[in-house]
């Protein structure tokens, strides 16, 4: 995204980082010597708790940020913001970051706290400028990039599950799975990684994958952390977009008791391209799957926590190796 000059960008902007069009929210971003890094979204807070504020502000220490962005949208009962965006202003100060702005969104009507000139910014507020006009999202669709959702609960449908597949089911049931006290653990795993590597070169040239064994194979043995983990570790920067709309139409048709490992795949390649929406739902999906999938529990405290995307990039590095030594040890 192109740097940010005027307020009016900064609002244009912020749906498209996190997916929607957020209301009752507070939304923080950083900046890196102008370059916009990931955007931090929290429910607007009831009351002030430090350990959230110090999360939001520590967020912007891992991403390196030298200076941040805070937009808040007040929910209608708020009278006034200042008890919670003092004590966030204040923790953003105290670790050297600058605030190079902060806006206030009621409704339909905007200001900025730190601007004291009420006549560009009067108490009030100004109204909100037409997204679909803006600069930004004009070079956000220029560049291929989708509208946002006009909310959550649309968001959230975007990656609900499609109408039953008995087909798909019937497929599943003629997988056989992992007996790990047999002797082909891990050639039964070979064969799920190299279906997974099947899977995304028939998605990346046709959009979707028509054989249904194949599809059928790599859900099944999913659940196997060894294939799980290596169809993670398949990602990188020139196949991310692919495999993220490969993980998407998957979790999307998988089965109840199938959903949780690619939910969570879903969701690691969303958080890498700054989808942090997007990944929270996936994990929501993941969880609703299997309320006790580790990987899923792991991963919800990693976004809250802020964890830089470069972290997964880095976290592959040193274990897909490791996965591949193992798998193919004998080829």
């Amino acid at each position: 995204m192109t740097t940010l000059t005027s307020p009016h960008d900064l609002l244009a902007a912020v749906p498209f980082l996190v997916g929607y069009h957020p209301t009752n929210s507070l939304v923080v971003i950083a900046l890196h010597e102008e370059t916009i890094g990931m955007a931090m979204r929290i429910d607007y807070p009831e009351d002030v708790d430090l350990d959230q504020i110090d999360s939001l502000a520590s967020h912007l220490v891992r991403e390196e940020a030298d200076s941040a962005l805070l937009v808040a949208y007040v929910p209608a009962g708020v009278i006034d913001s200042e008890y919670l965006l003092t004590p966030i202003r204040e923790a953003i100060a105290m670790r050297g970051i600058t605030l190079r702005e902060c806006l206030e969104v009621r409704g339909d009507r905007w200001r900025s706290t730190i601007c004291e000139d009420e006549g560009c910014c009067p108490p009030e507020g100004n109204k909100m400028p037409s997204h679909e006009e803006s600069r930004i999202a004009a070079e956000q669709v220029a560049e291929g990039n989708p509208l946002p959702y006009e909310n959550l609960n649309e968001l959230r449908e975007s990656i609900a599950p499609s109408p039953r597949n008995a087909a798909l089911e019937r497929a599943l049931d003629r997988v056989s799975g992992i007996d790990y006290e047999g002797d082909e653990v891990v050639a039964l795993e070979r064969e799920a990684a190299l279906a997974v590597n099947d899977l995304a070169l028939e998605f990346s040239e046709k959009g979707i994958c028509e054989s249904i064994e194949i599809v059928a194979l790599v859900l099944v043995r999913l659940h196997d952390l060894q294939v799980r983990d290596y169809a993670m570790g398949i990602t990188e920067p020139e196949n991310i977009d692919s495999l993220w709309a490969m993980w998407r139409w998957m979790m999307k048709i998988a089965p109840q008791g199938y959903v949780a490992p690619v939910a969570t795949l879903f969701a690691i390649t969303s958080y890498e391209r700054g989808e942090g929406a997007l990944a929270q739902r996936g994990l929501d999906r993941a969880l609703e799957d299997d309320p006790q999938y580790a990987l899923a529990k792991l991963l919800r405290r990693s976004f809250a926590a802020g964890w830089p995307p470069s972290s997964f990039a880095q976290m592959r590095a040193q274990l897909h190796p490791k996965i591949c030594e193992k798998l193919f040890r004998e080829e």
